[in-house]
């Protein structure tokens, strides 16, 4: 049975991504909602070099909402000794979220903290729970996949270990959902095979990818696995069998509640 990785974030790299936190709250002049790992060390299968992949939700003073100019929606800084900052307003992030974009859904359930949750966190992971479209989903999910898939997919020669994982990931999410459309697919790895329902000699070969990227930095390469490019390319055709969510009333409604909410408390 596959094992998750324990993924300890080093505690000055903590205290170091939590002043670049505050000093970004600080500069821009917004309030931080949450912060958490996106990336391969949240999907479980991180490099010895692997960035560390600070995703926020910030929101800003009332007083910029109601601006004539509109305000950026997007807080980004530069990669700095592999620390990688980069925020959503919760107004875009709300917006996507009723498009069924998968991003926000993963950062909710990220198993890598780095700053306390605000209440509204639960109340966004409760609504996309809700009223999440696993149609949706499923779609996002197998535009990713082949984004990277279609880059080796039919080649030959070995190919560097990330990439199988940036289209595997992305088709087991798409399979999870075929096999249970009621439930937003894990974000980790080994949860995700999990509920993807996988034999054993994808099981172990998976878990044999996981263990030689743990070991080798992002550019190490593996030798090509035929069973694993059948899976990816067979789950990222499937999408369209992954049913719609007929029941999404109230949707929009609640996500503009909660967005007024906020914006109205600051």
């Amino acid at each position: 049975m596959s094992k998750e990785i324990s993924i300890a974030i080093a505690p000055e790299v903590r205290a170091d991504i939590a002043v670049r936190l505050a000093r970004v709250a600080s500069e821009d002049g917004v309030r931080l909602l949450m912060a958490v790992e996106s990336g391969s060390r949240a999907w479980g299968f991180p490099s010895p070099d692997s960035d560390y992949d600070v995703r926020f939700l910030y929101i800003r003073p009332r007083r910029e909402y109601l601006a004539l100019r509109p305000v950026r929606d997007v807080v980004e800084r530069p990669i700095v000794d592999e620390i990688d900052l980069n925020g959503w307003d919760i107004r875009k992030a709300l917006g996507l979220m009723l498009k069924h974009n998968a991003v926000l859904s993963e950062w909710i359930e990220s198993p890598i903290r780095y700053i306390a949750d605000d209440p509204v966190v639960d109340r966004l992971a409760d609504l996309a729970s809700r009223h999440f479209n696993p149609r949706g989903y499923a779609l996002h999910y197998a535009s990713l996949g082949r984004s990277s898939a279609d880059r080796w997919l039919g080649s030959d020669g070995e190919i560097a270990v990330k990439r199988y994982f940036y289209a595997l990931r992305p088709a087991l999410s798409v399979r999870a959902l075929r096999l249970d459309p009621s439930r937003r697919p894990p974000m980790s790895m080994v949860p995700l095979m999990q509920a993807a329902d996988l034999d054993r000699v994808l099981v172990d070969q998976v878990d044999e990818l996981i263990a030689r990227k743990a070991k080798t930095n992002e550019a190490g390469n593996t030798i090509r696995l035929p069973d694993i490019e059948r899976l990816v390319a067979d789950e990222l055709s499937r999408a369209g069998e992954v049913p719609e969510r007929t029941d999404n009333t109230n949707f929009a409604e609640e996500a503009e509640a909660l967005f007024l909410e906020l914006v109205e408390k600051e």
